[in-house]
């Protein structure tokens, strides 16, 4: 019995070791290079012109890695990716927002003024059209002729009409023929009755055609019941924006 007991003890010591042989747990999963990770956000966010972003990451890795040679050439990738957002905003008119996204590129790459030269040139030339522009318009509001009887600041003005007295009527259709083609107006006139109409719109087309035979008249009809016969003026919004500015000056 001794003999065959030792045997069935040796083979299970063996079985037992075969199995632990069999069961080694699995390599150790290998960590993510974390460099690799953020280089690849990077890149993610310069594609989908996240700039700000890429900005702030490009940051973070030139600190970590200050010698690194492949990060320049991120670096000059987001540079001609504020480049080109200037390009576009400046096209679409935004001018300030070309020159924010242009001085980003400078910061960027300040050793290559080329880069960022044309832009510059538009964005100076599209400043200097703004402000010869916004002085021609103030020119054009200080020669306006004072208002009659509007207020060229108001968004509107309303003014109650003389119909019982025809003389004042003629001389208040006069002063608001004159405002409505000095401060390029759109009159709404309110009338209790709709016959009222007619004739206070012909009275008033046939002075603003006389003043100026080839300004746009807006003249609308609104039947306010409990209200007395008025006209309501309204400068047009690039003529209401001039005569502020010249109002701020």
């Amino acid at each position: 019995m001794k003999p065959f007991a030792s045997r069935y003890l040796l083979l299970v010591a063996f079985s037992l070791l075969l199995g632990a042989c069999q069961s080694t747990p699995p390599a150790a999963t290998e960590v993510p290079d974390a460099r690799a990770t953020a280089i690849a956000q990077l890149e993610q966010n310069i594609a989908s012109s996240e700039l700000a972003t890429a900005e702030d990451q490009l940051s973070a890795l030139q600190a970590q890695t200050p010698d690194d040679p492949q990060l320049v050439q991120y670096q000059r990738q987001l540079a001609e990716a504020y480049l080109q957002r200037s390009q576009i905003v400046l096209q679409k008119g935004d001018v300030n927002a070309a020159a924010t996204a242009l001085s980003r590129a400078r910061a960027l790459m300040p050793k290559a003024p080329a880069l960022t030269g044309g832009v510059n040139n538009a964005i100076a030339h599209a400043r200097k059209a703004e402000l010869d522009k916004a002085e021609a318009a103030l020119k054009a509001a200080e020669a306006r002729p004072a208002a009659k009887l509007i207020d060229p600041t108001a968004e509107s003005t309303t003014v109650a009409l003389n119909v019982t007295d025809i003389r004042k009527l003629r001389h208040q259709l006069d002063a608001l023929a004159a405002d409505v083609v000095n401060y390029q107006c759109d009159v709404s006139i309110q009338v209790p009755r709709t016959e009222d109409y007619p004739w206070l719109s012909t009275l008033l087309g046939k002075r603003v055609k006389k003043l100026d035979p080839d300004f746009e008249q807006k003249i609308s009809r609104q039947i306010v019941r409990h209200v007395p016969a008025q006209m309501v003026l309204t400068p047009r919004k690039a003529c209401l924006l001039y005569t502020s500015d010249a109002a701020d000056e």
